[in-house]
């Protein structure tokens, strides 16, 4: 999309100029026209800094901006408002120029005469391959206003369960964090202090005061350079990861790492079933709904295994076969799934063993996260014994030798 500076006559005939988005100068001109101004002088803008930013290729879109835009499309489609026209309302609601932009290009491609799904998939950093595949269907089924309302309460429910789960995870963060940083002042700048008197007395301390004390000098001396380790370690790990062979064997270890595993395994689950929930209630074919559906996997392990899936259930195997074969799915959902397929109501059953298996999910979360915050309590109140002992055992050695 371009943007294209204007003079033009109003219907009273009064000059008027500004700036006008489209693809090219003549739809430039026609969008004018629709506005009632009859176009003198249309040329391109120049491109500037701004506009550079504003590019809508580039522009990505969080999970509750892309369920409002949804919503608010849904709803004008489903009130007969032409498509078009839908696309400029709700691209002028936006509050952000990139999302703006976003929107009025694909309102620019869908003028042209392309469908809406061919215009969103040219912004595949904005709407998912799951996003485009379910608005195709919709077109072809002729019913895009429901599944635009289906995708916004897909959407919605998708970023409400992200947020339980971050929101359950910030408080044991930061408990954590301020255990941490409790301790490094204790043994960076407390301790030294307090037992300084004891290595200028020339006493033979305690096994445990020299072991704080070599502990304290270390954090003085190399606890910045630590730090500093640590973060270049992480910043070096990313582009690491994003090795093939180098991801697929850090995920295959994630996943056997006691109970963060289990809840990572389960959490890919939930959202594999309701992506193919959506995807089979909006009338995407069942095998490449399990290919969108295993593309949303986070752990590469599993979506291979679920890809896997997909080409054995295209090669005429059920999907519950496969799905038991692969290993990750639970065996509760593999029955709900096994009954749907039995009863011919696949995409409701779906749906309830992802209602079913987020749940679990939070309840296991809570778990933890009830666990965590007694664990972090226990071990910090034993780090600062060991360090009021470290310091009373010297002190008490003194009131000894002074008896």
């Amino acid at each position: 999309m371009a943007h294209f500076r204007y003079q033009a006559l109003d219907a009273r005939g009064v000059r008027s100029k500004g700036s006008q988005e489209a693809v090219d100068a003549r739809q430039a001109r026609a969008l004018l026209r629709e506005r009632g101004l009859s176009p003198l002088v249309v040329e391109q803008a120049s491109h500037t800094f701004a506009d550079r930013l504003a590019a809508p290729r580039r522009t990505r879109l969080g999970a509750a901006d892309l369920a409002l835009m949804t919503r608010q499309l849904a709803t004008l489609v489903q009130s007969s408002v032409p498509l078009e026209e839908a696309l400029e309302a709700v691209g002028r609601q936006c509050s952000k120029a990139r999302h703006r932009a976003l929107l009025l290009s694909v309102r620019g491609g869908v003028l042209e005469g392309q469908g809406l799904a061919t215009c969103l998939r040219r912004f595949a950093a904005a709407f998912p391959e799951l996003y485009c595949a379910t608005v195709a269907a919709g077109e072809q089924s002729g019913h895009l206003g429901i599944v635009l309302e289906q995708l916004a309460d897909y959407t919605e429910a998708r970023h409400a369960a992200r947020q339980r789960i971050q929101m359950a995870l910030v408080y044991p963060l930061i408990l954590m964090l301020a255990s941490i940083s409790i301790v490094g002042f204790l043994l960076g700048f407390v301790v030294p202090d307090v037992v300084a008197m004891f290595i200028a007395s020339g006493q033979q301390l305690p096994t445990l005061t020299r072991g704080l004390i070599l502990l304290s000098g270390f954090t003085q001396h190399y606890g910045g350079l630590l730090l500093a380790l640590m973060g270049g370690a992480g910043f070096a790990l990313v582009p690491l990861l994003r090795r093939p062979v180098i991801r697929h064997r850090w995920h295959a270890v994630l996943l056997h790492v006691p109970v963060f595993g289990s809840a990572w395994r389960a959490s890919d689950a939930a959202r594999f079933a309701s992506t193919l929930s959506i995807l089979g209630k909006s009338a995407v074919p069942l095998v490449d709904a399990l290919r969108i559906a295993a593309s949303v996997v986070g752990n590469c392990c599993i979506r291979e295994r679920l890809e896997q899936v997909a080409r054995s259930v295209g090669e005429g195997e059920t999907l519950t076969q496969g799905l038991t074969r692969s290993g990750d799915i639970p065996p509760l959902m593999l029955h709900l799934i096994a009954s749907g397929e039995r009863a011919g109501e696949l995409d409701r059953m779906l749906e309830r063993a992802a209602q079913q298996q987020e749940k679990i999910l939070a309840a296991r979360i809570a778990l933890i996260v009830s666990l965590f915050e007694p664990l972090m309590l226990v071990v910090m109140g034993a780090v600062v014994l060991l360090i009021v002992m470290a310091i009373l055992l010297p002190i008490l050695s003194l009131n000894q030798l002074v008896n």
